[in-house]
């Protein structure tokens, strides 16, 4: 092999050794961004983002909290899902002819009561998971427990609106 041979070989070496370092990085990258998505739809709705809960802990603490949040979802998940499925149920129905009102209210009751369960199972896992944390941590994951409603009421009297009178469904201002 020729001096020029050699120098071509080891150029062509070089770059695909760079192109192979690129695609790995490239590939842990995109992993770790499918990971994320992954956990953030797995998140149950009512709950606050964990980023905004979980933003001044400890990276220990932060990660403990994570796996127990993930591990509660997936396993109130099944609840949640039966829940959508009674109350599809139960729009189908009510719009079929003739109108079986018993089964509706039943399947709505049903749905209801799946819901709770996987309500349940997250605010049990949490109060688990608080009981387990040092009181300044304690205070900061302690908003897991506000549902979607708690934090859009809390949004608006920061923003100076009252909550909606009962029965009215609109703000008073």
């Amino acid at each position: 092999m020729t001096a020029r041979t050699l120098k071509i070989a080891l150029a062509v070496s070089v770059a695909v050794n760079l192109f192979a370092l690129a695609a790995g990085t490239t590939l842990l990258v995109t992993r770790a961004r499918v990971e994320h998505r992954i956990i953030e739809q797995s998140r149950p709705l009512r709950q606050p983002p964990m980023i905004e809960v979980m933003g001044d802990l400890t990276p220990e603490v932060r990660e403990r909290v994570r796996e127990s949040r993930i591990a509660s979802a997936l396993a109130a998940r099944p609840d949640f899902r039966e829940a959508r499925r009674k109350r599809r149920e139960a729009v189908e129905l009510a719009a079929a002819d003739p109108l079986d009102l018993d089964r509706v209210r039943a399947l709505l009751e049903q749905s209801q009561q799946a819901e709770l369960r996987g309500r349940a199972r997250l605010e049990a896992d949490s109060l688990r998971l608080l009981s387990e944390l040092e009181p300044a941590d304690r205070k900061i994951v302690a908003r897991i427990l506000e549902g979607r409603r708690g934090r859009r009421d809390r949004d608006r009297r920061e923003d100076g609106a009252h909550a909606p009178r009962p029965g009215t469904g609109s703000a008073a201002g």
